[in-house]
């Protein structure tokens, strides 16, 4: 018999809501979504809408099950068995008892709090940024510190400090997807990785939860802190005001689900001890499977709690990685007025041209395959919202190194996507030191749509890249394989490899390993030479 789920993957810039099916495989029957807006303040400020959120669920979940736009399934929305969700993390959202927003949530990206995180942690004697004393307890009870701008804690601290009349009125701290599973239920939770995202969590057996330690010297209230349940966990049915506004049947469960930074490796079918995979969407990062606790205060990586019980995340990110290759969209290619004309054949009609290239990115990536590997000695750094791994740097921006005056705008765009392909094995190589990473890796997100980037992975990393099904939806894949196992109809999700399964492989070509290697060289260099330059014009 077959089981319907619904997921939500609740993205930075939109919500793609997934109607799936799972019996021999977890496969897609129907997807909409719709996208929403993010503020970037000028105090370093990131924000969005919570109404804009749910607006984008209510209003996908309805498409879903217009037959005219989806002919091919016949599900109704009494069939459905459950629903969770896939989310971004470490955003900060404050509620009141009622479980009314009290202000816009921070983003992750927001980067305001810089003086709280000086005056909270980054004072005295340091290692990495941190306090020497605050570290060591920080390492004892969590295995990771809140050593960034971005950790949700600063955020919270930043409302204290500069918002006191609503801080007085916070009853919960929410992460993204907690605040959506609130609406639909009416209660408030955390689940274990969204806790652990917190850098509240004590990872200690035995002493699992919130740690009273931790948040006594960072000065948090614990009331403000929600009950903490798996990601496999039923948090109740949905309401009767939630179902109608979503167009579901009332007391469908809704499980905890997870954030993307747990689940994008589930769905990606890297659930094994000693599996990575590689995620390329707005942000980017390398994520193996390990089964103890690890941190690397260096290079910024830590192993972090996940959807699955005695396992973690050794995980390592950048701030922007295809997010970078939609800036040349919007910046290189949009803004050239015949973008759209083959210049080879003018004669040809639009309509001809638009069959043959369907989308710009189609078309871009076409003429990135157009220029030789290592882009002539153009190099790009793909850092247009500064850094986290492996090294943590609000101020380090892109930049183009090496244009000569025979290069044009075809080697600057495949030079963004080489600068990304560069990072994330600056960030693979940086694993690799503390424990191996896998081959094959597992590529996923809307990088992995193409099949040039991929190719470019494996040439640049030197692994074999594997690419699954709707490689851009594995958010929402994991979040219907956590469904799944609350439901009982998947063992567990160390066996979720198997509902996954590869359908492209991409060989490193060895030809091109000497100019790769040789340019990533230079681009390591590019950030240890230019950091003062960074810190002038935007510190």
């Amino acid at each position: 018999m077959k089981t319907y789920v619904l997921s939500y993957d609740i993205g930075t810039t939109g919500v793609k809501t997934c109607l799936f099916s799972i019996e021999e495989k977890i496969e897609l029957l129907a997807a909409a979504s719709q996208g929403y807006g993010l503020t970037i303040l000028p105090n370093g400020g990131a924000e969005q809408n919570a109404d804009e959120w749910w607006d984008a669920m209510c209003v996908t979940t309805k498409k879903i099950f217009k037959k005219k736009l989806f002919k091919k399934t016949e599900v109704t929305p009494d069939m459905i068995s459950g629903i969770s969700f896939c989310s971004q993390m470490q955003g900060l959202v404050v509620i009141d008892k009622d479980g009314n927003v009290l202000r816009n949530p921070m983003s992750y990206m927001d980067q305001r709090a810089k003086e709280e995180l000086k005056e909270g942690i980054a004072y005295g004697p340091q290692i990495a940024g941190a306090n020497v004393f605050k570290l060591l307890k920080y390492l004892r009870c969590t295995g990771a510190v809140s050593s960034s701008v971005k950790d949700p804690v600063w955020k919270y601290k930043w409302i204290e400090k500069n918002e006191p009349e609503i801080f007085s009125k916070i009853y919960k701290w929410l992460d993204v997807k907690e605040y959506l599973i609130c609406r639909c239920t009416g209660k408030a939770i955390m689940t274990q990785d969204s806790a652990y995202g917190a850098l509240l969590y004590d990872t200690r057996k035995g002493k699992e939860g919130w740690s009273k330690d931790i948040c006594k010297m960072l000065g948090v209230n614990m009331e403000h802190l929600a009950p903490i349940i798996k990601s496999t966990d039923e948090v109740g049915g949905l309401t009767e005001k939630a179902a109608a506004e979503l167009g579901l049947k009332a007391g469908t469960p809704v499980f905890g689900g997870g954030g993307d930074a747990s689940l994008i490796g589930v769905g990606a079918g890297a659930t094994r001890v000693g599996d990575t995979h590689i995620y390329s969407g707005t942000s980017g990062w390398v994520g193996t499977v390990v089964d103890k606790q690890m941190v690397d205060t260096t290079n910024m990586i830590a192993a972090i709690v996940g959807a699955q019980d005695g396992r973690y995340n050794y995980f390592a990110e950048m701030e922007t990685a295809a997010k970078c290759f939609e800036w040349v969209k919007d910046h290189l290619a949009l803004d050239e007025v015949d973008i759209y004309l083959d210049k080879h054949d003018v004669t040809e009609s639009s309509e001809n041209f638009e069959a043959e290239y369907t989308s710009l990115y189609d078309y871009l990536t076409e003429v990135v395959n157009k220029v030789p590997a290592g882009s002539n000695g153009v190099i790009f750094t793909p850092w247009l919202h500064g850094n986290r791994c492996p090294f943590e740097d609000p101020n380090a921006a892109g930049m183009f190194f090496n244009i000569k005056i025979e290069d044009g705008k075809s080697e600057m765009m495949r030079a963004v996507l080489e600068g990304i392909c560069f990072h994330l094995r600056w960030m693979l190589e940086c694993e690799d030191k503390k424990t191996p990473t896998s081959n094959p890796i597992r590529f996923v997100g809307g990088g992995a749509l193409s099949s040039a980037t991929c190719q470019m992975l494996a040439d640049i990393t030197g692994h074999k890249v594997e690419t699954v099904a709707s490689p851009q939806n594995v958010g929402a894949v994991g979040a219907a394989a956590v469904v799944g196992v609350g439901l009982g109809v998947i063992d567990s999700l160390d066996s979720v490899r198997e509902f996954i399964p590869a359908v492209h492989t991409y060989e490193p070509n060895p030809d091109n390993r000497e100019v790769y290697d040789r340019n990533f060289e230079a681009f390591k260099l590019l950030y240890k030479n230019n950091k003062k330059a960074f810190a002038i014009l935007n510190g």
